[in-house]
């Protein structure tokens, strides 16, 4: 008797409660004590869901939940209310709501995580700029938007014009790096912009990763960052304003250091050994063409050899953006 009635609750605590996943490993849990009698109800909730959820959480930032509860409720005047990892719909509102209504007012309630949210369109480009930042400073805000439209087209235009012309921009406060691009999404650091108002040409070197789109094992980590830093020096906007430059050689130095250090470098090549090398290189990266080989066929000496050569005379003529100039 004890197990068949422990049976009967299992059954019961079962039907109380509907579970789905996506391929994405996004998961929502649905409890709804009738769902049962509610599975057209629970099916366009799921649908919802896995609709409109993902965007979300791509755009809501750092580490957003993808294990999901939703709770169908009766107390509750709003029509829904959510945020990362938890969703309440009044079970009474969602009855005979038609699917676009409920991803609507999902759409909407997940939307007040954020500070902010706006869309701003410029000539065939799209950016879409989240805060979850109350203090961001409106001036920063509005300059990494003008910077976006400034830039971002000639990048396209000069390396990748399969890119994507609809990014986004996310200012999180969770975030503690300084910035990093995924996709079409670009995250900022909260604290990070907060300190250095001015590096506006942060947007440069994240935008060249979207354009860039080696996607995995394209070729060694110090060539991705290094090719993105040298385009923030030969197309930032205001890499003076930010107090941002290449640093002089030394010999501790290693072309694998990546960044600003590779970046010289590779300004060093293009001026004494090959102009357009750079975006050669950066066409192998994108079609996963690239080698070791590379450097030999295209400039006659291997990347060693290249760099002892920019040890002996390592002098490179500089000049970096200032918009004030």
């Amino acid at each position: 008797m004890i197990r068949r009635i422990f049976t009967i609750t299992m059954i019961s605590l079962v039907a109380a409660s509907v579970f789905a996943q996506d391929k994405k490993g996004y998961q929502i849990t649905i409890n709804d004590k009738d769902s049962a009698t509610n599975a057209i109800v629970d099916a366009k909730l799921k649908a919802a869901f896995f609709k409109v959820y993902p965007d979300f959480a791509q755009a809501d930032g750092y580490r957003t939940k993808r294990k999901v509860m939703l709770d169908l409720v009766m107390d509750q005047t709003p029509k829904i209310i959510a945020k990362a990892g938890e969703i309440k719909v009044n079970s009474e509102w969602v009855k005979n709501k038609s699917q676009q209504k409920i991803e609507k007012e999902l759409k909407t309630a997940l939307a007040k995580n954020w500070v902010s949210y706006s869309v701003d369109k410029k000539k065939g480009y799209t950016l879409t700029f989240i805060s979850k930042d109350p203090n961001l400073d409106p001036a920063v805000r509005k300059n990494l938007i003008a910077t976006y439209f400034e830039i971002y087209p000639t990048l396209v235009k000069t390396f990748n014009d399969k890119s994507t012309h609809d990014v986004l921009f996310v200012v999180d406060t969770a975030y503690k790096a300084v910035a990093e691009a995924s996709g079409n999404r670009i995250l900022f650091s909260a604290g990070y912009m907060k300190a250095h108002p001015t590096d506006i040409d942060v947007v440069t070197h994240e935008t060249m990763h979207i354009v860039q789109g080696y996607g995995y094992s394209a070729g060694p980590v110090w060539l991705t960052e290094g090719i993105a830093d040298y385009v923030r020096y030969k197309y930032g906007v205001d890499n003076v304003g930010s107090k941002w430059s290449l640093p002089a050689y030394n010999e501790k130095q290693s072309y694998t250091n990546s960044y600003r250090i590779t970046a010289r470098f590779f300004e060093w090549l293009e001026q004494n050994v090959k102009p357009g090398l750079i975006p050669t290189l950066d066409l192998q990266l994108r079609a996963h063409q690239y080698t070791a080989q590379s450097w030999v066929t295209l400039t006659g000496k291997s990347i060693d050899e290249l760099w002892a050569d920019y040890g002996k005379k390592p002098e490179v003529k500089l000049k970096y953006s200032d918009k004030k100039s």
